[in-house]
């Protein structure tokens, strides 16, 4: 039943296929590259969802005091534990089964209320939960792709845990092929919302109260805005020891230090002591087959190293933890061309890329502050002065490694 749902989401009548589902592509594994050219497919074209200033103004990653000697406490006798039906959406679903229901959060006109479709597949086995949210802002495809083929991918009587997956949260938004909701606010800057606030304040909350608390891992799942590409990677509070953990799940995902803003669906989760991050996958408006491939592949890594799946899963290098980060900006307004690609390591003083007057025909070159690894850039477009271009990451330690 579920696997029919999905059969048409990506067709071009994507708005009169969400009553009765999303798509059923084949479900894919995302490959495991070696060396060269396909990991430079791999990390091409992947964009930033969070603000520019939201990485800028990230408290500083705290160093580690050694912890003390704590005497080693004998291990409890091990009880053996049972799967249990999960209460969601008034529904109860028992182990071993996959449905999907639906939430609506009450703000629509009563005779015309369209619920969101929520997948959810309860193991057989004893686990944790995970939740899985896209579209957040409404005009990110590539996150609905990675949860439908992840969900899909799941048997129930061989998975230990819940998945709880929301492909659509701004149903309202990817209906109009927008980022915003109908009054125009962006929904990730108002959880965990309220009962009696705006439009976007109980669509938040509705969502917060209804799914997210039910979640023991929550992996929020965006694309770029501002017409700007990364290196694949999650947004995570570094500074947070069990998020920290958390990260190291993730096969092949670069880590960028972020301590997010209040009102964001990840720092709410946080906030109410749900392990949470945020994972970027390629630009607005677009379904994007590399993307979506590393976004499924580091949440396979992640059920993997959670103890949900058992498989032969082959792990990449790890990549690092940038939270050392500053954005080269623009001093001149004109058209920008860039010189380095995505993923480049840079020095100090590099030209980067210029901008280019087309009135004058001066060429304005712009150039690294420091040495690093270009983790973000502009697609090359008009500019202005003051315009975030390059996002230039250092590698460093993280405490406790």
């Amino acid at each position: 039943m579920l696997y029919r749902w999905l059969t048409h989401l990506l067709r071009a009548s994507l708005i009169s296929t969400l009553c009765g589902g999303l798509v059923a592509l084949p479900a894919a594994y995302a490959e495991q590259t070696g060396e060269s050219d396909k990991q430079e497919v791999l990390v091409a074209e992947l964009a930033e969802d969070e603000n520019v200033e939201d990485v800028e103004h990230s408290d500083p990653l705290h160093s580690s005091d050694p912890e003390p000697d704590v005497p080693e406490q004998p291990e409890p006798p091990e009880q053996k534990q049972e799967a249990s039906s999960l209460e969601l959406l008034g529904t109860e679903v028992p182990p071993g089964t996959a449905t999907r229901l639906a939430w609506s959060p009450a703000i629509q006109i009563a005779g015309l209320t369209q619920p969101t479709p929520v997948l959810v597949v309860n193991g057989a086995k004893p686990g944790p939960n995970l939740c899985l949210t896209g579209a957040v802002h409404g005009d990110e495809l590539n996150g609905i792709e990675i949860i439908r083929r992840t969900m899909y991918d799941l048997e129930p009587d061989k998975l230990s845990g819940r998945v709880i997956g929301v492909p659509i949260v701004n149903l309202p938004g990817f209906q109009r092929g927008s980022r915003y909701l109908p009054d125009r606010r962006d929904l990730n800057r108002h959880f965990p919302g309220s009962t009696d606030g705006s439009l976007a304040d109980r669509i938040a909350h509705s969502l917060f109260e209804s799914v997210i608390r039910h979640c023991d891992m929550l992996v929020d799942i965006h694309t770029g805005s501002l017409k700007r590409t990364n290196l694949p990677q999650l947004r995570a509070d570094m500074n947070n020891p069990d998020v920290a953990e958390l990260t190291r799940g993730f096969d092949r995902m670069a880590v960028v230090h972020s301590t997010g803003s209040p009102g964001m669906l990840r720092y709410a989760a946080i906030e109410a002591g749900i392990r949470a991050v945020t994972m970027e996958a390629g630009e607005s408006l677009r379904i994007q087959e590399h993307q979506i491939k590393a976004g499924v592949n580091s949440l396979t890594s992640l059920m993997d190293k959670e103890g949900m799946i058992s498989r032969m899963f082959v792990w990449g290098d790890p990549e690092p933890v940038y939270y050392d980060s500053e954005w080269v900006r623009a001093e001149h307004g004109g058209i920008l061309f860039s010189e380095i690609k995505l993923g480049a390591k840079v020095g100090e003083g590099e030209i980067l890329g210029y901008v280019s007057d087309p009135i004058t025909n001066e060429q304005h070159p712009i150039r690294a502050r420091i040495d690093g690894r270009i983790i973000g850039m502009a697609v090359d477009q008009v500019v202005m002065a003051g315009f975030a271009a390059y996002h230039v990451g250092t590698e460093a330690e993280v405490p406790g490694e």
